[in-house]
């Protein structure tokens, strides 16, 4: 039985896994009866969701494809409350609902209540339409062409001479997620997405590396063109020099920059740390932290975005949260949960990593503002940097890092000169915000960061 959409013909969701034997209506039937059947066991409220994804994977080692993939999960989770405590289960088993509800009730009745816990979404007046979030052509790729973008991408590799792949990858995602509460909450929505990575080398000699990565809702990527850009960045790292310790002027590629925001400022702003006292922006909103010409949006709503959708995994609409505006902090980010603890409303970012788990504080898409110019061309001396290595273990709460920058070069008189060898950059991102001055106009999608190549004033620099 294929899938069927629900109250939309628009949804489409009916065509999206066709040989999968589920029935959304019936779905959406079953999560009725469930949350009654919850109400019935004494829950005061109840939540339901429903994901289920198909995912294409491939794996190539060298030239040789490694792997081919193709995979399907489905899963229901439900949290229910009873006198203030929150009960968590979820299933794999599309038969195993009412047990999963009895589960997640059961284990509410044997917990403390929790003070802070206020209630689950209540119903949205109406969710702002997205667009960009789903592609019928990703939908209708086949494992072979999956494989043949896998293909493309070491053939554009291999297109540079005397590079070769070491390793790399393609996976295709389809997706829809469905949510229901008893406060008569009921949201559903698709997804599609594709992305390929290639890590490359020198095929004899010394020894170079480099990597690239893109990632998009519709089936857009240039896959030899990503091959074909490790390699060329890899060739260019040959040679490299060393340098000595300095501080000077750091521009970082929006590979390295989005690194290090995901590692240091989004864990910052994430209400739940701040509740916590896990951040170095407890008690700062209101305070100018940056460059007054830099804001940072969250927006869920973008056009197209990797972590856009016309609501967050807990049904709350999603909206654009200016979380620095002209260098001051303007707000955290909150699912439903911690806002309710500091009495706002949420800003629509409570996700789950599956069904099987309870949402909690996450940023969606990370736009970054800032002047935009021929950022390198005004740099006298400095040095840029594609990507770091060591950004994960940055301090959360002090904001310190660091990390090794790597595929970095020497810039001269405003123009990208020698490969470096090697070279460790540190610093602290609340210093870092302060002191960016320039950005490029070299903008791209890093997962869920859109940023452009960034200078900052001055770093410490220890080269190899």
């Amino acid at each position: 039985m294929k899938i069927n959409s629900i109250n939309d013909s628009k949804n489409g969701a009916d065509k999206m896994f066709p040989e999968n034997k589920i029935s959304i209506d019936e779905i959406q039937s079953g999560i009725e009866k469930a949350l009654k059947l919850s109400e019935k066991l004494g829950a005061a409220e109840a939540e339901i969701v429903f994901s289920i994804g198909e995912s294409t994977s491939i794996q190539f080692k060298k030239d040789i494809i490694e792997t081919a993939k193709q995979s399907t999960s489905a899963g229901y989770g439900v949290r229910a409350a009873v006198n203030g405590a929150v009960g968590f289960a979820g299933t794999n088993l599309m038969s195993d609902l009412e047990n999963t509800v009895r589960t997640a009730v059961a284990s509410a009745k044997v917990m403390e209540a929790d003070p802070f816990f206020r209630s689950f979404p209540e119903k949205s007046a109406g969710y702002k339409e997205v667009g960009g979030l789903f592609d019928d052509k990703i939908v209708e790729m086949s494992l072979e062409e999956c494989i043949e973008c896998a293909t493309d991408m070491i053939s554009g590799v291999k297109s540079i001479k005397n590079m070769i792949p070491t390793s790399g990858g393609f996976s295709r995602s389809v997706s829809y997620f469905m949510i229901m509460n008893t406060n008569g909450l009921s949201a559903q929505r698709k997804g599609t997405a594709v992305s390929g990575f290639a890590d490359v080398t020198t095929e004899s000699g010394e020894v170079s590396t480099a990597y690239d990565y893109d990632v998009s809702r519709k089936k857009d990527v240039d896959f030899t063109g990503v091959g074909r850009n490790a390699a060329d960045l890899a060739k260019k790292s040959l040679k490299g020099i060393t340098c000595g310790a300095e501080k000077m002027p750091v521009i970082f590629h929006p590979f390295s920059f989005a690194d290090i925001l995901e590692n240091t400022l989004a864990p910052s702003v994430d209400a739940d740390n701040i509740q916590k006292e896990r951040s170095g922006l407890v008690g700062r909103l209101g305070d100018e932290i940056a460059n007054s010409e830099l804001s940072i949006i969250d927006d869920g709503t973008l056009a197209g975005g990797i972590s856009s959708g016309a609501f967050d995994d807990e049904g709350t609409p999603t909206q654009r949260t200016s979380v620095i505006e002209n260098g001051v902090l303007k707000s955290y980010l909150y699912d439903s949960y911690t806002a309710g603890k500091d009495g706002v409303r949420s800003t629509g970012n409570g996700y789950r990593y599956s069904y099987s788990s309870v949402p909690s504080v996450d940023f969606s898409n990370f736009i970054i503002k800032f002047p935009q110019s021929d950022v390198i061309a005004e740099t006298k001396k400095g040095i840029y940097i594609n990507t770091v290595i060591g950004a994960h273990t940055a301090n959360e709460i002090s904001g310190d890092f660091s990390v090794e920058g790597r595929n970095a070069f020497l810039i001269e008189n405003g123009e990208i000169s020698k490969p470096i060898k090697s070279v460790m950059i540190s610093g602290n991102i609340f210093e870092m915000l302060k002191k960016i001055d320039g950005a490029g106009k070299d903008v791209r999608s890093v997962g869920g960061i859109i940023t452009p190549s960034i200078r900052i004033s001055e770093m410490s620099v220890i080269g190899e």
